[in-house]
């Protein structure tokens, strides 16, 4: 099996698409240039960066003004989520939010507002009273579960890094974030939505560039790379979705089958390529490590600090098992035969694992 096959984790980050590329391979001949200058190479790389951000718009059914190319999905998320809070108020923001959400929320002003979660990650805005601006992600990072972006009465900023391009765009958003290699386009591309009329004010110190709300030089092949992905996943997303809902119920199926599992995550309103269980008795790291030594990738722990070995928050809001879990994510050209082959493997890597501390 080669490690392409074996590959479960693209919710981490998803295999450059092909589309992707080609792109970048032809852009890097043309698009080097400072867009701002007006000779004939600026303003080459300036219909490049142009032309992205009018293909992003067309994928994302938005407006070409409403988009900006940031240095990352995580920098897009700072930048949505603070330019476009109000007053004094407190930021809101649901407990199972990525990591980035809840360090801008807690990076300045008063203490914020955590929004509950149920069982299924399902983020409750019920009761919520005075919010400068409430984040909601529209599908977790960690379980798929999808979020239904709620009428809050404030601004509202939807991290949609997880969902960009797997999943239409929610209908409610004054500000929202996407992470291009999530969907197969390059890393260190963000896509930053601003609601034409939505006012947005800069947190961070501003340079002297055009489109405020991007930060340095844009990395214009890289973001023309960004826009083909998308393109062609929006295109395709019909067909990958249905084949990866259908082999992520296989795996639901088979994993219901160990003893002492839990599920996790709303088995049917969900992202199509993701799954996360947890596992009694076994610790999750042992549990990928074991894995990946039969050439399976997937990924334990806080999805967005796996490093630190941490237990993940998102699993402890919504009031679940967070010891020994496993989050399986399918690329799009996943295969039944790696999926039956990580299926076949699975039971004796958990059994063994058990075995070595007597369960």
């Amino acid at each position: 099996m080669t490690n392409a096959a074996g590959y479960l984790d693209s919710a981490s980050s998803e295999p450059l698409h092909p589309s992707a590329r080609q792109t970048l391979l032809a852009a890097l001949e043309r698009g080097y240039a400072d867009p701002r200058r007006l000779h004939g190479r600026g303003r080459d790389a300036r219909l490049l960066l142009d032309n992205a951000r009018a293909v992003v718009a067309e994928c994302l059914e938005v407006r070409p003004d409403e988009v900006t190319f940031t240095a990352s999905g995580t920098d897009a998320v700072h930048r949505g989520l603070l330019g476009i809070r109000r007053g004094d108020a407190p930021v809101a923001y649901g407990a199972v939010e990525h990591s980035s959400v809840v360090h801008a929320a807690r990076w300045t002003g008063p203490e914020p507002v955590v929004l509950p979660a149920d069982r299924l990650g399902r983020v409750s805005v019920e009761g919520l009273g005075p919010a400068s601006v409430v984040a909601i992600q529209s599908a977790n990072h960690e379980v798929g579960t999808v979020q239904p972006a709620p009428d809050v009465g404030v601004p509202l900023f939807v991290d949609a890094c997880a969902s960009m391009g797997r999943l239409p765009l929610p209908a409610r958003w004054n500000a929202l974030a996407g992470s291009a290699h999530k969907w197969g386009g390059p890393a260190g591309v963000g896509v930053l939505l601003v609601r034409k009329g939505v006012r947005w004010l800069n947190p961070f110190p501003g340079d002297d560039r055009i489109d405020e709300r991007a930060s340095g030089f844009e990395n214009v092949p890289a973001a023309l790379a960004a826009a083909a992905a998308l393109q062609a996943v929006v295109a395709e997303r019909g067909e990958v979705n249905a084949r990866q809902h259908a082999l992520i119920d296989r795996v639901r199926a088979a994993v219901a089958a160990i003893p002492d599992v839990e599920l996790v995550g709303d088995p049917d309103d969900r992202l199509p390529h993701l799954l996360t269980f947890s596992c009694l008795y076994v610790d999750g790291e042992a549990v990928v490590t074991e894995l990946d030594r039969h050439g399976y990738a997937v990924a334990s722990g806080s999805a967005c600090t796996a490093s630190t070995l941490a237990p993940s928050h998102v699993l402890a809001a919504m009031g679940v098992l967070t010891h020994g879990n496993v989050r399986v994510s399918l690329a799009r050209d996943a295969t039944e035969e790696a999926v039956d082959g990580f299926l076949a493997v699975l039971p004796g890597v958990v059994a063994e694992i058990r075995g070595r501390v007597g369960m």
